[in-house]
This record gives C-alpha cells, sequence and structure tokens, in this order.
C-alpha cells in the first residue's frame, strides 16, 4: 500500500448520544479495512444508542464509557488512551458535546481526554435541524474553527425526526475521506486541477445511443486524491456509475460536444489538466428527432469525428500541465508513446483495456518526457497517488 495514503493511523474514535451512532459501527469497519486502528471511547448517552459489545467487536479493542475504568492500571485513561492517538474523531458529535468542547467542561471520560489531548482533534456534527441553527451552537461551531478543530459536515437532508435540513452525521464513507484529508500530505496545495472523468454518450435518438464503457472510478479516484492533497479540483464527468467524489466545483457533460465546451470554459485558470474521460471519437451526423422505428434488416448511421479536447487544450497558447490517459487492448505502450507525441503533452498513463475499464485495480505506467514507470496492480486510489506524487515532481 501507499505509504502516503494508506498508511495505518492510529485513531481515537468518540461516540456521543445520537442517533446516528448507529453509523459510527460502519465508519469502525472502513477505518480498519484502510489499515487504521480503532479505540473507542464512549459517552454514557451513547451507549442507549449503540452497545460498546458491537462496537468492541468491529474495533477489536475494549471501549471505553467509564473516567474511573479500573482496567486502566494508573487510573489515569483520559491520558493512556489519548496520547498512543494520531487524531481523535468525534463521530456522532452531540449539540451538548460540542458546547462541552466550545467551553472546555471535563465531567466524563471523553470530554476530559478532548482536553486532555496532544494530537488533531476532529468533529462530525450530527442532531436536528433546529438545534444546530440555534444561535448557541452556531456561537460554539465558531469557537471550535478559532481552536482548529476540524469540522467535518453536517451534511443536509432527511433526519430521523421526519424533518429535513442541516444537522445529519455525514455518511461514514464522507468520514474516511476527511480522515484521509486529514492524514494526507498537502503536496497540490495551491494548484488549479481540471479532471474530466466516466463516458460521454452520443445520442442516435432520444432513448438510444453510443457510448464508451467507463465505471469513472479512475477519474474520480484522481479528482478525490488531488483534493486531500489540497488541490482546487475541477471535475468535469460524463456517465458514470462509481460514487461521485465531494471536490471544488463538478459539472455533468453528457455528450462529447458537452464536455469539450464545459473544458474549454474552464481551462484558462487551471494549472493541470487530466483527462481521463472516455470521450466518444465519433458521433451521429443526425440525431433523430424521435425513437428510431424497428423496420430494415440493416440500418446505416453515419458518424463524424468529434473534436480532439486533450490535443485541443494542449495547443493553447498557454496550455495547463497535461496529462492524457491511453486505455488499450494491444500493444500498449507502443500506442500510448505515439498518443504522447501526437497530441503533444508532457505525460500519458497506459493502461490495459480490458483490465482497468469497471474494476477496482488498475494496472499502469506513466511515461513522460524523462522515461517509463510501470506501476504494481493496486486499487485506484493508490495508484491515483502514485500518479499525482508523480506529477507534483513534473510541477517542480
Amino acid at each position: 500500500m501507499d505509504s502516503t495514503h494508506s498508511q495505518s493511523h492510529h485513531l481515537l474514535l468518540g461516540v456521543t448520544g445520537g442517533i446516528a451512532a448507529y453509523k459510527s459501527a460502519e465508519l469502525i469497519r472502513l477505518l480498519i479495512k484502510q489499515g487504521h486502528t480503532v479505540q473507542v471511547v464512549m459517552t454514557e448517552a451513547a451507549t442507549h444508542f449503540i452497545t460498546p459489545t458491537t462496537l468492541q467487536a468491529l474495533s477489536g479493542n475494549p471501549v471505553f464509557v467509564d473516567s474511573w475504568d479500573a482496567r486502566i492500571a494508573n487510573g489515569m485513561p483520559h491520558i493512556e488512551l489519548s496520547r498512543p492517538a494520531d487524531a481523535i474523531l468525534i463521530a456522532p458529535a452531540s449539540a451538548d458535546f460540542i458546547a462541552k468542547l466550545a467551553h472546555g467542561f471535563a465531567n466524563d471520560l471523553l470530554s476530559t481526554l478532548c482536553l486532555a489531548r496532544e494530537c488533531p482533534l476532529m468533529i462530525a456534527p450530527a442532531m436536528n435541524r433546529q438545534m444546530w441553527e440555534n444561535s448557541s451552537t452556531q456561537r460554539n461551531i465558531e469557537q471550535l474553527i478559532q481552536d482548529r478543530i476540524t469540522i467535518l459536515g453536517p451534511g443536509s437532508g432527511e433526519q430521523a425526526c421526519g424533518e429535513v435540513g442541516q444537522g445529519r452525521m455525514l455518511e461514514p464513507d464522507m468520514l474516511l475521506e476527511g480522515v484521509q484529508t486529514h492524514f494526507t500530505p498537502k503536496l497540490l496545495a495551491g494548484k488549479k486541477i481540471l479532471i474530466t472523468a466516466g463516458a460521454t454518450m452520443e445520442m442516435l435518438d432520444p432513448v438510444r445511443g453510443i457510448t464508451n464503457i467507463s465505471s469513472g472510478k479512475m477519474g474520480f479516484a484522481l479528482a478525490r486524491v488531488a483534493m486531500q492533497m489540497g488541490a482546487e479540483v475541477t471535475l468535469i464527468h460524463g456517465h458514470a456509475t462509481a460514487q461521485r467524489p465531494q471536490v471544488s466545483h463538478t459539472t455533468f457533460a453528457g455528450t462529447a460536444n458537452d464536455m469539450y465546451k464545459s473544458v474549454m470554459q474552464h481551462i484558462a485558470t487551471q494549472d493541470v489538466f487530466i483527462g481521463v474521460a472516455a470521450v466518444a471519437d465519433y458521433s451521429p451526423l443526425v440525431s433523430a428527432e424521435q425513437k428510431i422505428k424497428k423496420s430494415e434488416d440493416t440500418l446505416t448511421i453515419q458518424l463524424k469525428r468529434n473534436k480532439d479536447i486533450l490535443a485541443d487544450v494542449a495547443s493553447l497558447p498557454n496550455p495547463p500541465y497535461c496529462v492524457g490517459f491511453a486505455a488499450e487492448t494491444e500493444h500498449v505502450l507502443e500506442h500510448a508513446r505515439q498518443k504522447r507525441q501526437d497530441k503533444k503533452i508532457p505525460l500519458i498513463v497506459a493502461n490495459q483495456a480490458n483490465l482497468a475499464l469497471g474494476n477496482d485495480n488498475n494496472s499502469v505506467t506513466i511515461i513522460d518526457t524523462n522515461g517509463e514507470y510501470p506501476l504494481d496492480t493496486a486499487d485506484k486510489n493508490t495508484i491515483a497517488v502514485k500518479i499525482l506524487t508523480h506529477l507534483k515532481h513534473q510541477l517542480n
């Protein structure tokens, strides 16, 4: 696993009293899957929503609730538990616990160890809409931001009380992203990066189209990791099945022409352009207004060539640093080398189409002006870290 990203850290997860405590179970599972170790500390109120036994089974570590827990030999669990932690994450963080943090209260184990900590603290607020909007909660959040405590969320949506609005805890996968962002070196801070991802669909009629196979996973992984590395990321994506990451700016572009226009609209301010999208090379000369009815045994469709986004970006008077992707079915490196020269771009990433498309893993070779760098097969997040770390050195 890549050391910059999947390095294992020891997290202390604080769980406070709120219905969102059930999501903490999934969060622990995701953190452990990423190689982190998790120590859970609960407030007494949290035990009314989810049991310590459940969180102990998932984390593989004893769960602590009481400041006077006899399992800690020196009687100082607030010191013993906080010292080994690389970070503390409170998820869910109730309105009451946020108030305690803002005013330095230390009347239970979790609040005491937050006060006695030497490591960074992150919180994921979770409460009813009115509680979140209440001026006292907002004052407390302002105070925590001043105290350099990282606030993850809250999200907006349907709440347990049946109301809809701001205040619900972020989903576990988004909290994991927040944790990964915290631990990722900010190699791309200050850089603006535009990434295309997913597939375009060229419409034959209102219900049918020509497309490329693409899940969007590789492009989305690059966008996610670039954000975690501190870049400002603009993501222009076509059709995709993968979960879209949270980035600075997102635009949907369904056709090659839409994607071309959208890229050209944003490109002037960008430092880097990464073209990962599977853009159709051809589109129908005419797109029928109504559904084409089945009649003849054969149907002839005339196609016209689409504009080449990557080549046109690379040939701008003052182009950003351009990164292309070559998904080939044969002579992979040969075709990728040729594509890099034809499009006059500094860097291209070559991969075997049938191995990469739709899969969680990828095996790629980075080709730039200095040489070729094959990367071991790994998950697309790890591949993204390696590509962007390589890119950082090239930008220098």
